[in-house]
């Protein structure tokens, strides 16, 4: 038996029908399984916030092109946001991220239940003969798919079942925009290129046509950009304005000009899917990749071999250095270093562009909502940044749906210094959250900001009164969050959540206007730029708090196994040269549901006891293993090439007497 049949079903399970409220990307008509009898099927089990399914699109694109003829791909879109559950909302995700398959919209989860998928995004392999090959859940599966693949065309080719040409997927009618899916935007402060026609003016990220733009005042003129050529194409490449390619760039900030002399560049662009950060000269037009090695940083296997840094500094070799998805950045006059968020990785970092340092400023890279010092804390998709006037850096954590801040201390350094303490170190940064509980809770509810809830923000800006901006993308509104401040007749008025705007399409950023009185927005899902009037009095609104509705799992208090099924795939190998190449992280949402178990360790098994005292919560667990290339009995090559595989799981659960007292969770394949 091959390791790759290890993976594979040894009972002949049918495939459950795909069934949902209707299909995309298919001309109008429903997919049966009988239809695509003859092919072999990847379920891909995504839901369009997510950054680990955005990651696995891409991945896939290889694997479709390669095996067009015989291999069909079927995105099961099982929302877990209320807005994604809106029609219009996934037929824009699905244009924006360019997905070239069928998509089935499930948005009561009726197929995802039927297929027991319990992550986002999990991958189910169908035989041409309609069985469950293989069950699969995170990323970097590509490898070990492609054998798997090429196992199944052999098998039923020699059997006859196998049915080449062309599937379902119909490529909807191109539309021609000035903008597609506009990301972030950035107004022009200062002299660029030695002149000053710049100023004004706004650096925006055509996302959708993988390029950057200069934007003139009016919100409609495009005055010159950067990259896509005239196909308006993604890709990596430096040069030229023409020659440049991006693949989805988000945010983008200016550097101080001094030091854009100094460095070459005076534009830092976060280049999302390309895993990198891209540099502009805006004298020359010159582009050029100043941090990242394309390597998507959550499948670095040489990184996680040589133990994965968690924080502090990753060296001053930019560019061999891996990053993952980064979706905001920003120049902090404070630190005098550019703020990245890292979103693949649930993480801030900073770049030195004097220097090329790359830090990990905060985050250990665990999911989740944890408040704490920068170190320890914990973030969801960190995806919106902004530094208000004390110095400290303002997050839009998107998939906790919070409004998070780092307490930089710089204020009460510079309060040390003015009283004379010389020598005073600056304390450490601290994480605080303002509003939101967790990766499933979320709503559009204003007032205390303790009771606030938004719905995956992805842009934040700070003002000069002290309040924040959100862009609150799925609830379609401008909210502003104001902390405890003094009236003018000197009453203490408390903190508090409301809304500026509402009724847009997807806002992903937010930003005051050149002359202080208006707001631009950055209206994605509209694809333009709009300027909206601060109102004389803001609104209350209350349409509740909810939760994302996954079925829970029924477990037993007290001793409790878990197990995370893993087997390398046809052509690799463990990779235990170094020790144990496998690690489980298990924590729980609230922290007393686990007595004993958390934490960190080697091994895809784990003991926990879980308090019977509490009678429902979530199991947070993440799973790793590094495998490479090499041939069974055989030692590894010291240069082959490996590979990383990851999930992160949120499991709700309840706890009852006399329930299962083990769970067992497929990284690769199945027990």
């Amino acid at each position: 038996m091959t390791e790759t049949e290890t993976i594979r079903r040894t009972e002949r399970v049918r495939a459950s029908e795909l069934l949902g409220r209707g299909w995309l990307n298919t001309g109008g008509k429903d997919v049966s399984l009988e239809d695509l009898r003859g092919k072999i099927v990847i379920l891909d089990f995504w839901t369009f916030c997510c950054i680990n399914c955005l990651h696995v699109l891409d991945e896939l694109r290889p694997l479709e092109q390669r095996f067009s003829d015989v291999l069909v791909t079927v995105g099961v879109h099982s929302p877990k946001f209320e807005h994604e559950a809106d029609p219009d909302a996934l037929a824009a995700a699905v244009e924006r991220y360019e997905i070239a398959h069928p998509v089935l919209d499930d948005p009561n989860l009726v197929t995802w239940q039927a297929y027991s998928a319990r992550a986002w995004p999990t991958l189910v392999v169908i035989d041409p003969q309609g069985y469950i090959a293989a069950n699969l859940a995170g990323e970097g599966h590509v490898a070990g798919l492609t054998s798997l693949v090429e196992e199944l065309v052999t098998e039923h080719e020699a059997k006859g079942t196998l049915h080449r040409g062309d599937g379902p997927y119909v490529p909807p009618e191109p539309v021609s925009r000035t903008l597609r899916f506009p990301g972030k935007a950035v107004p022009v402060g200062r002299e660029l290129g030695g002149s000053d026609a710049a100023q004004g003016h706004f650096m925006v990220s055509d996302t959708g046509h993988h390029r950057i733009v200069e934007l003139d005042a009016d919100l409609a003129t495009v005055v010159r950009s950067w990259g896509g050529g005239e196909d308006l194409q993604k890709g990596h490449h430096d040069g030229d304005p023409a020659a440049a390619r991006f693949n989805e760039p988000q945010g983008l900030t200016v550097l101080p000009a001094e030091l854009a002399q100094q460095v070459g560049y005076d534009i830092v662009v976060a280049d999302t899917v390309n895993h990198r950060l891209r540099g502009i000269n805006a004298e020359t037009g010159e582009v050029t990749t100043v941090a990242g090695n394309g390597v998507q940083r959550l499948l670095d296997a040489e990184r996680a071999r040589a133990g994965a840094v968690e924080s502090g500094s990753l060296g001053t070799d930019p560019l061999n250095v891996s990053l993952s998805s980064p979706w905001d950045v920003l120049w902090s006059n404070t630190l005098d270093l550019v703020v990245i968020a890292m979103a693949g990785t649930h993480q801030i970092f900073t770049f030195d562009p004097a220097t090329g340092e790359l830090s990990i400023f905060a985050g250990t890279g665990l999911e989740g909502l944890l408040d704490g010092s920068a170190e320890t804390a914990w973030f969801a998709q960190t995806s919106g940044l902004t530094e208000d006037a004390a110095g400290d850096i303002w997050i839009a954590d998107s998939e906790t749906s919070a409004l998070r801040v780092i307490r930089t201390g710089a204020a009460s350094a510079e309060d040390a210094t003015a009283a004379g303490a010389g020598g005073t170190e600056a304390p450490s940064p601290v994480v605080e959250t303002l509003i939101g509980e967790g990766l499933f809770d979320f709503g559009f509810r204003d007032g205390a900001p303790g009771q606030a809830r938004l719905q995956h923000p992805l842009g934040v800006t700070a003002l000069p009164d002290g309040s924040v901006l959100m862009a609150d993308t799925y609830n379609g509104a401008i909210r502003r969050y104001r902390g405890e401040h003094l009236a003018a007749d000197g009453t203490t008025v408390a903190a508090s959540v409301s809304t500026v705007a509402r009724g847009l399409k997807e806002p992903s950023d937010v930003l005051l206007d050149a002359d202080g009185t208006s707001l631009l927005v950055v209206e994605t899902n509209a694809h333009e730029l709009v300027r909206i009037a601060v109102p004389k009095e803001y609104l209350t609104v209350d349409e509740g708090a909810t939760q994302s509705q996954r079925p829970s799992t029924a477990v037993a208090p007290g001793e409790f196994s878990l197990a995370i099924g893993f087997t390398a795939p046809t052509g690799q190998k463990l990779d235990d040269r170094w020790g144990d190449p496998t690690q489980l992280k298990v924590s729980s949402s609230p922290e007393n549901l686990l007595l004993t178990g958390a934490g960190n360790s080697e091994g895809l098994r784990r003991t926990l006891q879980l308090n019977p005292e509490v009678s429902e919560g979530v199991l947070h667990i993440t799973a790793r293993a590094a495998a490479c290339d090499g041939a069974p009995g055989e030692e590894i090559p010291m240069h082959a090439a490996c590979h990383l595989y990851q999930q992160d799981w949120g499991i709700p659960v309840t706890l009852e007497v006399g329930a299962q007292s083990e769970l067992t969770l497929d990284l690769r394949g199945v027990r």
